[in-house]
């Protein structure tokens, strides 16, 4: 895909959500591997309901500052994922509301945050790490996204959002959305006996779906 049109893509996709109100006002932040190894990611400050493709923040190969707007403060996390996750080619955060809200449900299981309501965020995400309160922008989220040593392609981040990594911006955009439909599920069905994938029924979806399901 050209720069020009991962450019295109990534605000188009950022608008999507936006739209749906996945995230509000100037909270959340992506960004992209490009061809020649660098990043394109949103500024900060900005809304993903209007982002300029000419203005995103764009890196080199090597990690320097290229042009575009000063990027999210946010980019000790992002950078966390590629240095991490060789397959990684496009990191989204966001501040949707269930995944926060099922966050803060002291049942919630921090080594696989989402209950096996459907198999789609099994398929799409794995287990999803449930990471303590950081103030936003500390760099101290990077260093907890490290410590997974990659073993994660999705984290929440407790009270704030999640954040996930895919193969490239449309996969990450799918995946995250996986995420925060199930969490919209798990809050729904909170109090009720709620029939879960059983354990025989998630290990066929790994094996099936070769997902990643670390302990």
């Amino acid at each position: 895909m050209t720069e020009t049109a991962l450019r295109e893509l990534i605000c188009t996709l950022a608008k999507s959500m936006f739209d749906r109100g996945l995230t509000g006002g100037s909270t959340g932040n992506i960004s992209a591997r490009t061809e020649d190894g660098g990043l394109l990611v949103s500024p900060t400050g900005t809304s993903f309901g209007r982002l300029d493709p000419a203005r995103l923040s764009r890196f080199s190969a090597s990690g320097q500052l290229m042009s575009g707007d000063a990027p999210t403060k946010e980019m000790p996390l992002h950078a966390a994922f590629y240095e991490t996750r060789s397959t990684a080619g496009a990191v989204v955060h966001l501040h949707s509301c269930h995944s926060v809200a099922w966050s803060m449900m002291p049942e919630v299981d921090a080594d696989n945050f989402l209950p096996p309501l459907t198999p789609y965020a099994i398929m799409k995400l794995g287990r999803v790490q449930l990471l303590p309160f950081f103030r936003p922008g500390d760099p101290a989220m990077g260093e907890a996204v490290r410590s997974l040593a990659g073993k994660r392609s999705a984290v929440m981040l407790a009270n704030h959002g999640p954040v996930v990594a895919g193969k490239d911006v449309e996969a990450a955009c799918n995946a995250i959305e996986e995420l925060e439909d199930t969490a919209r599920l798990a809050m729904m069905m909170r109090g009720y006996k709620a029939r879960m994938l059983t354990e025989a029924q998630i290990s066929d979806l790994v094996t099936h779906f070769d997902v990643e399901w670390e302990d």
